[in-house]
């Protein structure tokens, strides 16, 4: 029995046979963390909910949008502290769903990349519960945009790659470093502080020189943002200079040498660069 299975099972026990018709669960994407990012259909969704479970990355300024009379649930989890283990959160949204009431769960960025969606929307479909998907801009975006990182260009990355960064053991996530260490493509890694020295040597061992440009993001979005600029032999002593602390996204690819031009011409959170 995988985790989806198990949490629909223990969600469904105290229920028994005859229960209550299932309420209805919105899975809403609340962007990268500026309120003003936020799509119309997720405001509303917000604005008429009763009850919202809502991850670490919701920003308290996009739970303004929710009603006064919203109860308001934090599950939480982050790099080594979890509020609740995904299991968990999967089996309270079901029996809550079961239970007859409606829930917005609420998560950052867009809950369909790398944010768990597909397996809590796999779990409502096998527990024959309603639901609807909203979904939000993504971290990834919003770092590009805010930072000055377009990240495809005609002349610089033809390819767009999202890795996950969160490599806990050897075989815990085997990425396909000669896929990611392709040329004229941009790769963000999501979750990869921890893991940066080892994102930058198996990118440069497999095949990127060293003078490939590179960026950490910070806090996309919000007014706290900042954006780090080197390339992959410097990016991990500048991560130490500057404490660079997740939340954080990896930007590599050609791109990031446009950053200083991009940043420097728009309106956007104060930025660093360094060589």
């Amino acid at each position: 029995m995988n985790m989806v299975e198990d949490a629909i099972r223990k969600a469904r026990a105290p229920q028994g046979p005859g229960g209550e018709c299932p309420g209805r669960v919105t899975l809403v994407g609340s962007g990268p963390g500026d309120p003003e990012l936020l799509t119309l259909r997720a405001v509303k969704a917000l604005r008429g909910a009763r009850l919202v479970l809502y991850d670490q990355l919701v920003s308290k300024e996009v739970l303004r949008f929710a009603g006064d009379e919203a109860d308001l649930i934090y599950v939480g989890k982050h790099a080594g502290h979890h509020t609740m283990p995904q299991e968990d959160i999967i089996e309270l949204m079901v029996r809550l769903a079961l239970s007859g009431r409606n829930v917005v769960r609420l998560k950052g960025g867009d809950g369909f990349i790398f944010g768990r969606g597909g397996e809590e929307a796999q779990a409502l479909a096998l527990a024959g519960i309603p639901f609807e998907v909203i979904p939000g801009i993504s971290a990834a975006q919003g770092a590009g945009a805010y930072a000055g990182i377009p990240l495809t260009h005609r002349d610089h990355a033809a390819t767009l790659v999202y890795a996950t960064g969160h490599l806990r053991g050897e075989h815990d996530a085997e990425l396909d470093w000669d896929a990611l260490a392709r040329p004229r493509q941009t790769v963000v890694f999501y979750m990869g502080m921890a893991n940066l020295p080892v994102i930058c040597r198996e990118l440069q061992s497999h095949g990127l020189p060293g003078s490939m440009p590179a960026a950490l993001v910070e806090q996309a979005s919000l007014p706290t943002q900042r954006c780090i600029c080197g390339t992959l032999e410097t990016l991990q002593a500048l991560a130490a200079e500057h404490q660079v602390k997740p939340p954080a996204l990896i930007i590599v690819g050609e791109v990031v040498s446009l950053q200083p031009v991009l940043a420097g011409a728009m309106h956007a959170p104060t930025s660093l660069t360094e060589g």
